[in-house]
């Protein structure tokens, strides 16, 4: 599933091809998809002009100039193609005055299309209680250190857990975690506040790099313009089992990479320098 970096890289490609433009024709080609898609959809978007977006954890909302906004979930394998012809599992077609054609693709149908009124979108129930963003400034040690307090879970299992921090997937969690020495199975309530404050940067740094790479590309994630990210070619354990880890030469009784499932996804990390 696209994480926040993937996330980011399809809005600011949407961004700069919608933003200002008027939305002549909007055709929706279905009902639902995982979940019913307003029947008004298109008459909401015919007419108006795009203001901008904004992108919360892993969603993203395309705000118009009619105060509604249309909240945009990409899934397991939903794409936002621009000027591309039509393909299949094309879910939602919209034309702008300028020329412009943005199809909402989904052969796997997890994503998801809804309204919302634009002063009400952390309300939405697909938004509201989720935690901060990690590259804002509400995010920080003392945040994470609060939202963490007490919690028997994994520090894996928190960084998934989108109430204490938006946006990371699986990815970047076994990344961030890497980055900062912490293990994947420490428990999350018991880690110092130093470290914490390593997380917390290694978390920033890896999301940072990533979006600037264009995301990571897998399975069905490309960017807007058919392009792949390329952040894979950067990654330190994941998917990288039994490969030596780049802070193990020469170190005694290092195993390499290791892989382990935690609450039903794969984990990367390293035994010997992950404590």
């Amino acid at each position: 599933m696209p994480e926040l970096p993937e996330v980011e890289t399809v809005m600011r490609g949407l961004d700069a091809r919608l933003t200002g433009r008027r939305i002549k024709r909007a055709t929706l080609h279905r009902a639902d998809i995982r979940w019913p898609v307003p029947p008004e959809l298109p008459r909401v978007l015919t007419g108006a002009v795009v203001l901008g977006f904004r992108r919360r954890g892993k969603f993203m909302l395309m705000r118009l100039d009619n105060g509604w906004s249309v909240l945009i979930h990409l899934g397991m394998s939903g794409r936002m193609l621009i000027d591309a012809p039509p393909a299949a599992h094309e879910h939602l077609t919209i034309e702008t005055d300028d020329g412009a054609r943005v199809g909402f693709v989904d052969p796997r149908r997890f994503g998801a299309l809804d309204l919302v009124r634009t002063t009400e979108e952390d309300s939405h129930k697909l938004l509201a209680g989720m935690g901060p963003e990690p590259l804002g400034n509400e995010f920080s040690a003392p945040v994470l250190t609060a939202a963490l307090k007490g919690k028997a879970t994994s520090i894996k299992a928190a960084l998934l857990d989108q109430r204490i921090v938006a946006g990371i997937g699986n990815i970047y969690a076994s990344e961030a975690l890497f980055r900062a020495g912490i293990s994947p199975i420490r428990q999350a309530g018991k880690i110092s506040r130093p470290r914490i404050e390593a997380l917390v940067q290694a978390i920033r740094d890896t999301l940072r790099e990533a979006i600037a790479a264009g995301g990571s590309s897998l399975r069905d994630y490309v960017q807007p313009s058919g392009e792949l990210g390329y952040f894979q070619h950067a990654w330190k354990v994941y998917g990288r089992t039994g490969e030596p880890c780049e802070r193990c030469p020469g170190l005694p009784a290092c195993a390499g990479i290791k892989s382990i499932t935690q609450s039903g996804r794969s984990t990367f990390y390293c035994p010997k320098t992950q404590k």
